[in-house]
C-alpha cells in the first residue's frame, strides 16, 4: 500500500475527508481534456478518465462504500453544460461496481460563483452552506461509509464542505475520489 503523505497544515487541522484518492496531477495533457470533458461536451472522454481513475482506486486499495454521491451543481450550472460530469463519473462507477448511488441524495441549496474564479482563500466561504442532503433521506446516511466522486480537486473547499454535510447528516466515513488534483505548494 502506498504510504499516506500529510503536509504540516493538513497535521495541525485535519480535513473532513478521511482518504483523498487522485488518478492524475492537473497537469498537461489532462488538464485540457478534463476542461473540454466538463465545460464542452466532451462527454465521449468519460471512459478514459474512469479507466485512470478505477487504477487509481485499485493500486491504493480503496474500500468500497456504502454510497458513491457526486458533487451536486445548481440548476443553471446544469442547464449550461447539459450534463453534471462528476454524476456522469460516479454512476458509471457504481453501476461498474454494484455501489449505491443517488443523484437526489445530495443537493446544492445555493448557487455559487465558478471556483475557478476565486482565489484559493476564497473557495472555502464560497461553498459555505451550498449543500445539504435531502431532508427526507438523512437517516440512511447514518454510519455510512460515503465516497465523494468530482472531476477535479484544487483547494479541497468543495470536496470538504460536502464531508461536513455527509457527517452532519451521520456519515461516519467520508472519502474523495477524483479524477485529477491540483499539486499543492510542496508537492
Amino acid at each position: 500500500m502506498a504510504s499516506l503523505r500529510q503536509c504540516g497544515s493538513c497535521l495541525r487541522h485535519p480535513p473532513p475527508v478521511d482518504r483523498t484518492i487522485a488518478a492524475l496531477n492537473y497537469a498537461f495533457p489532462w488538464d485540457r481534456l478534463l476542461q473540454r470533458f466538463k465545460f464542452n461536451d466532451g462527454i465521449e472522454l468519460q471512459a478514459v478518465l474512469l479507466e485512470r481513475l478505477e487504477q487509481a482506486l485499485q493500486l491504493e486499495q480503496a474500500e468500497a462504500p456504502d454510497w458513491l454521491l457526486a458533487v451536486p451543481l445548481s440548476e443553471q450550472r446544469q442547464r449550461e453544460r447539459g450534463y453534471n460530469q462528476s454524476h456522469q463519473l460516479a454512476k458509471v462507477l457504481a453501476r461498474r461496481h454494484q455501489l449505491r448511488c443517488d443523484p437526489d441524495l445530495l443537493l446544492r441549496v445555493r448557487s455559487t460563483q465558478q471556483q475557478a474564479q476565486l482565489a484559493l482563500h476564497e473557495r472555502a466561504a464560497n461553498m459555505h452552506q451550498a449543500f445539504a442532503v435531502e431532508p427526507t433521506r438523512q437517516r440512511e446516511l447514518r454510519g455510512s461509509h460515503v465516497a465523494i466522486v468530482d472531476d477535479v480537486m484544487t483547494s479541497g473547499a468543495t470536496l470538504f464542505e460536502l464531508a461536513r454535510v455527509l457527517r452532519r447528516a451521520g456519515a461516519t466515513k467520508v472519502q474523495a475520489w477524483v479524477i485529477a488534483r491540483t499539486p499543492g505548494p510542496k508537492d
